[in-house]
């Protein structure tokens, strides 16, 4: 009879640890990381704050959203780690931070901006998720430096006045850049290599696309009912299914490399370019801003006649 009442109990324990079982997985799984507003951090002990310096010091399981303007989140070197599902940056209700030195891999989306403005994405290793980064409604960010590989998507772009320059954006199965109802945005720079599609354009406009490498693409560009310019006025992008001549040996194609009817590059370049030092990002990003500006100025005044 003993015996008897022990196994029931037994049975029992393991039936309440079964069925706890799901109950305690959704509670692990809620590991969203919060920079709040008021400048505290939420979630971790894993994240070291000095002012609006936000720093890791050691690897992290989840997610980061930040709700504070002006903040420098640095990695470090440190890995966020996804579990397929979540996101794991994600500005949206803040302006003015700079995510940096991080390792991003395993999440739905590495890095999401989305209604955000004024912030840079510098020198990030962003591999293994379903998209790299997602840049939405937001304007004059910078996204510069980050290795951007092994992603099913590279980077989806919409809205205005943002700058892609020099990433190494390689081996998106999809597409490495998608720019979608997109507009005077510069993307210049970049090695884009070995991916499905290059560069995906659907329903965009004037955005400046040159002194790219496109390397070894199923295919380097798709257009959708789009222009864009796709040289400075001297020297295009690097293509490396470009047949044309160079007779005077100027390092510049002779004839055009035609995309569709509706966009070509003018200037073919002959060489792969070679990556920029890291002192010439700087006078780069503060060209691309002086030109956005002026190009929304003209558009304001135009508007205003």
């Amino acid at each position: 009879m003993k015996k008897s009442a022990s196994v029931l109990v037994l049975l029992l324990v393991l039936s309440f640890t079964l069925v706890s079982l799901p109950e305690i997985g959704i509670v692990k799984a809620d590991n969203t990381i919060y920079i709040r507003a008021d400048g505290s951090v939420e979630g971790t002990d894993k994240i070291l704050r000095e002012g609006d310096v936000y720093t890791l010091i050691s690897d992290i399981s989840g997610s980061i959203v930040v709700e504070k303007d002006n903040v420098l989140l640095d990695g470090a070197d440190y890995r966020l780690q996804g579990d397929g599902n979540q996101n794991g940056i994600t500005l949206g209700i803040s302006n003015n931070i700079t995510v940096k030195n991080l390792q991003l891999s395993s999440f739905n989306i590495g890095i999401v901006v989305m209604g955000s403005d004024n912030n840079k994405i510098l020198e990030n290793t962003i591999t293994d998720n379903f998209r790299g980064l997602d840049l939405t409604a937001s304007e004059n960010n910078t996204v510069s430096g980050n290795y951007i590989a092994n992603n099913n998507d590279g980077i989806a772009l919409e809205n205005m006045y943002n700058n892609i320059i020099e990433n190494t954006i390689t081996n998106n199965s999809n597409f490495g850049i998608h720019l979608y109802g997109a507009g005077y945005n510069n993307i210049i720079g970049n090695n884009i290599t070995n991916n499905g599609r290059g560069i995906l354009v659907s329903i965009c406009y004037n955005n400046s696309i040159y002194h790219n490498n496109f390397v070894n693409n199923t295919n380097h560009v798709e257009t959708d009912d789009s222009n864009g310019i796709w040289d400075n006025g001297e020297e295009g992008n690097y293509w490396d299914n470009y047949t044309g001549l160079d007779s005077d040996v100027d390092s510049i194609g002779d004839t055009a490399y035609i995309i569709d009817e509706n966009n070509q590059d003018n200037y073919p370049l002959m060489n792969i370019i070679p990556e920029f030092p890291s002192w010439t990002i700087l006078p780069l990003l503060i060209v691309a801003t002086l030109v956005g500006a002026i190009i929304r100025n003209k558009i304001r005044r135009k508007g205003l006649e």
